[in-house]
C-alpha cells in the first residue's frame, strides 16, 4: 500500500457502528482516511454519505472508498451514480479480490446486518491489497464508461 493512499468512509446510521470499528482498525494499521459522516447512530439517509465519500473517490481526494449501510446495496447503488465510481458490494473475500482484479473496483460497499468485524477486515485487506489485473478487463472496464457515459 502507498503512502498517498487515503480511503473516503461513509456510512449511514445502520453502518456506524461498523465503520467506528473499522476506522479505529485502520487507525491501528496507520491507513489513511477522510470519515464523511455519519457520526452517530442517528436516523440518516444512506445517500447524503455514500454521494459526499464517491465524490471524493471520482475528484480523486481519496484513492478507495468504503460504504457501509445495513446490507451495503443503498450505498453501492448510491456511489455508482457518480461519474468514475465502481463501487462493488462485496460479500466474500473472493468477491472482494475480484471486485479490484476484474473490474478495478474503487469503492468497497458492505452491509453491517451482513457482514461480521472479522469478514469486513479481511474484505478490506483484500480489497485494498489486490491490484487490478489490466489486459482483457481493461477493455470491458472502459466499455461500462462508454456505456454509461461516465
Amino acid at each position: 500500500m502507498s503512502e498517498e493512499m487515503v480511503i473516503a468512509l461513509g456510512s449511514d446510521h445502520a453502518g456506524f457502528p461498523l465503520k467506528r470499528r473499522m476506522r479505529d482498525y485502520m487507525d491501528q494499521q496507520g491507513i489513511r482516511y477522510i470519515d464523511y459522516g455519519c457520526f452517530s447512530e442517528n436516523s440518516v439517509d444512506y445517500p447524503d454519505f455514500a454521494h459526499r465519500a464517491a465524490v471524493s473517490v471520482s475528484s480523486r481526494l481519496t484513492r478507495y472508498g468504503l460504504l457501509i449501510c445495513g446490507t451495503g446495496i443503498g450505498v453501492s447503488i448510491t456511489a455508482n451514480k457518480v461519474p468514475g465510481i465502481r463501487a462493488a458490494l462485496c460479500c466474500t473475500p473472493f468477491m472482494a479480490e475480484m471486485a479490484r482484479k476484474h473490474n478495478d473496483a474503487n469503492i468497497l460497499a458492505l452491509g453491517a446486518r451482513t457482514t461480521s468485524y472479522e469478514q469486513a477486515i479481511e474484505m478490506l485487506e483484500i480489497f485494498l491489497n489486490t491490484p487490478f489485473a489490466g489486459d482483457r478487463h481493461h477493455g470491458r472496464v472502459a466499455k461500462i464508461h462508454r456505456l454509461t457515459g461516465r
